[in-house]
């Protein structure tokens, strides 16, 4: 096949990521990259103020009188609002752009992350209070991954997707992997309260230095070397629009009917909930799983706890490096989908050794790693969401993750069920199932098939 191929019906084309490299060097470490390792660093302090929940859990139910049942449902809580504003957190991030859109989140972290401290001692409706302020967080934070979706749509070459998203999420097992040795510290030493104040302070500074440091668009930002906006300018594009997408950005009307037909996003959908549902029980009950189910300390636990979280890290960081080689090597569709596929087989078959493991430290190791296989698959959906969804990155992110937070709201709230009613190995049981579903659904994914092209124009992987 030659390229590019011209589609008269849409007036867009397609082209393959490019090898050639612009004139000029580009800075030692350039700009984009800075700027998507503080995107990490907001993804960390997201995973912080999610999972220290959890770890103050036990403390939060001793002093409101909550079992684990009810504190499902304020784990819940934030997913149910996270994944119901995903869609009007994408045209939000669309509208208002990355950077905005990123800095209001700082503010809104701080504000309800500070009410959550600020609930009275052993106050009446504790419960209730709880699961408002955590459904309001979760409907907040909403804009994170569209932002940063479409960030990376924008600001990166179509060859480097992976391996952005994959710094990106490696900051979700940074954050998450901290949280609990951080959080247990603070909690004994000055109280579940004062590990809420931290983290508010934490999301609030993260907000605050992305506004002053980011701009949306490369053309828009004074810092950047003409080498590398050349670059980025001419390789960011799967599809190249006719009409000036600096101009146009977040104007277009949002083309709703060939999202809701594109098997692909509709595939990703099925695949990412089954991804949250895996997830959340590392995010949401390993802590409670190694402390009192395997019998282990809180000092011990935390450590253990904290394993899955190194682990999803490395996944991210080198699933998101091996993405982008497939692509150079075999073609966009060869990497992004093979290895989503191979690592939902993969955790499905850790989580079930794990889970039968007789001692604490081989269940502890057996799932961290399941935790880092199910994580080389994160950034080949974010890619093949800028892949297809170009200027509409945001809303194809926001409907994908809303399925995923929709997975994880599950777990939080069956799993302690199912563990209560059928025992522990039950939960993981029903976890690796789901990821043998999550993989079969890579099967029906085509990075190649834009919005913008009318399916007779579809371009077969070269």
């Amino acid at each position: 096949m030659k390229w590019p191929l011209q589609s008269r019906s849409s007036g867009v084309s397609i082209q393959p990521p490019s090898r050639i490299q612009p004139q000029g060097r580009p800075r030692a470490f350039p700009l984009r990259y800075l700027l998507v390792l503080w995107l990490a660093g907001l993804s960390a302090v997201a995973f912080l103020d999610r999972t220290n929940i959890s770890i103050a859990g036990i403390a939060i139910g001793k002093e409101f009188a909550i079992d684990k049942v009810h504190l499902g449902w304020i784990i819940s809580a934030f997913l149910v609002g996270y994944a119901g504003l995903q869609i009007p957190a994408g045209l939000l991030a669309r509208r208002l752009g990355p950077r905005r859109a990123l800095a209001l989140l700082g503010a809104w972290w701080g504000i309800f992350i500070s009410l959550t401290a600020c609930i009275p001692d052993h106050a009446a409706h504790a419960l209730l209070l709880l699961v408002l302020l955590r459904f309001t967080l979760g409907a907040g934070e909403a804009v994170m991954y569209p932002a940063t979706s479409q960030f990376v749509e924008r600001w990166f070459p179509v060859q480097e997707r992976g391996r952005a998203n994959g710094i990106i999420f490696a900051g979700v097992g940074l954050g998450s992997g901290l949280t609990p040795p951080l959080v247990t510290a603070i909690i004994l030493h000055h109280g579940w309260r004062a590990s809420f104040w931290f983290s508010a302070a934490a999301c609030s500074l993260a907000g605050l230095v992305w506004y002053i440091a980011a701009r949306d668009t490369p053309e828009q930002h004074a810092w950047l070397s003409s080498a590398e906006r050349t670059l980025i300018l001419r390789e960011r594009r799967v599809v190249q629009v006719d009409d000036s997408d600096t101009t146009r950005n977040g104007r277009r009307a949002v083309p709703w009917a060939a999202i809701l037909r594109s098997k692909a996003i509709l595939a990703m959908v099925l695949s990412y909930f089954t991804y949250g549902y895996v997830a959340w029980i590392f995010f949401a009950w390993m802590y409670t799983y190694m402390a009192q189910v395997r019998g282990l300390n809180l000092k011990t636990s935390a450590l253990y706890a904290a394993l899955p979280f190194l682990a999803m890290t490395i996944g991210c960081l080198s699933g998101g490096v091996i993405c982008d080689r497939i692509t150079a090597r075999f073609g966009l569709r060869a990497g992004r989908c093979v290895l989503p596929t191979i690592s939902f087989a993969l955790t499905a078959s850790l989580l079930l050794l794990g889970s039968a493991a007789h001692q604490p430290r081989t269940a502890a190791l057996l799932l961290a790693c399941g935790a880092g296989s199910l994580y080389l698959a994160q950034s080949s959906y974010w890619a093949v969401c800028a892949d297809i969804g170009g200027e509409f990155t945001s809303v194809v992110t926001g409907i994908v993750n809303m399925s995923g937070q929709l997975g994880g709201a599950c777990t939080a709230s069956l799993t302690p069920l199912l563990a209560a009613h059928f025992g522990w190995e039950v939960s993981f049981i029903t976890a690796a199932s789901l990821a043998g579903l999550g993989a079969l659904a890579w099967l029906w994914v085509d990075p190649n098939r834009h919005l913008l092209l009318p399916v007779a124009s579809a371009v077969v992987n070269p």
